[in-house]
């Protein structure tokens, strides 16, 4: 079996399988936070978009990303929209030399027809009949460039507040002078938090969330109008170049490979 309807019962670790591959087709999602104990994990949608959150951070994955996860990582996947789903489990006590890290690589159009065929193959394959598979998916995975699409969390409680909201959508990022407004501390402080607990100044955060956000949209069918009204942006033109300046794409061109 590797359909999965979006309400079936799923423990990974519970299984004993060499490589366990699944599909699905997921409406709106969140699985609230969770870890696989003996199992590394690649996410990936080959239509749709998922956001992967751990407890520092959180990846976007449109359908030219994945994610590899490795096993004992807390993590919680949303998708704000209709998601062809596909995870591919590897046991850690079965393979050596899992990488130990979270990573977004490229994904090209043989690396997405292996996850494909790995995604719904029998779990109880025979591993001789798996070799061959295993062996191309390991070299894509090696060749595969890496992305930056992370986007640190921050913890501190003052700014935990309005994290939600801008991730519901309920919101956005201000600017840093309406920040300190809304959080009540000085600009100093703010960018301090920040750049200890993301890694990068407020204002880096806050391009980093809108490019994290349109990237959501576009997965969703908006189009450059609706997503630039969406964004603040003052224009069409001014989203793409924005666009175009952090992914040297535009928009279209991105979201079409």
């Amino acid at each position: 079996m590797s359909y999965l309807a979006q309400d079936a019962q799923f423990e990974v670790d519970e299984m004993n399988y060499n490589v366990i591959g699944v599909a699905s087709d997921f409406s709106p999602h969140d699985s609230g936070f969770h870890k696989h104990k003996y199992h590394a994990q690649i996410l990936y949608a080959p239509s749709g978009c998922m956001t992967c959150i751990s407890d520092r951070e959180q990846l976007i994955l449109p359908p030219t990303k994945l994610a590899w996860l490795p096993a004992n990582m807390t993590h919680r996947i949303q998708m704000r929209n209709v998601v062809a789903y596909r995870s591919i489990y590897f046991d850690n006590r079965l393979h050596e030399h899992l990488p130990t890290s979270m990573s977004v690589v490229n994904v090209n159009p043989l690396f997405r027809e292996v996850i494909e065929r790995m995604a719904y193959w029998d779990w109880e394959m025979a591993k001789e009949k798996q070799v061959n598979m295993l062996h191309l998916f390991w070299e894509e995975m090696e060749a595969a460039t890496r992305e930056n699409l992370r986007l640190g969390i921050p913890k501190d409680y003052r700014i935990q507040r309005h994290l939600e909201d801008w991730n519901k959508g309920k919101s956005q990022p201000p600017f840093l002078k309406e920040l300190v407004k809304e959080v009540g501390a000085s600009e100093k402080t703010i960018s301090r938090i920040f750049s200890k607990e993301t890694g990068m100044p407020y204002q880096e955060w806050r391009l980093q969330w809108r490019l994290h956000r349109s990237i959501e949209y576009l997965a969703e069918g908006m189009n450059i109008r609706e997503i630039a009204h969406q964004l603040d942006f003052s224009s069409e033109s001014a989203f793409i170049h924005f666009f175009k300046k952090h992914l040297s794409e535009t928009p279209y061109k991105y979201y079409s490979k």
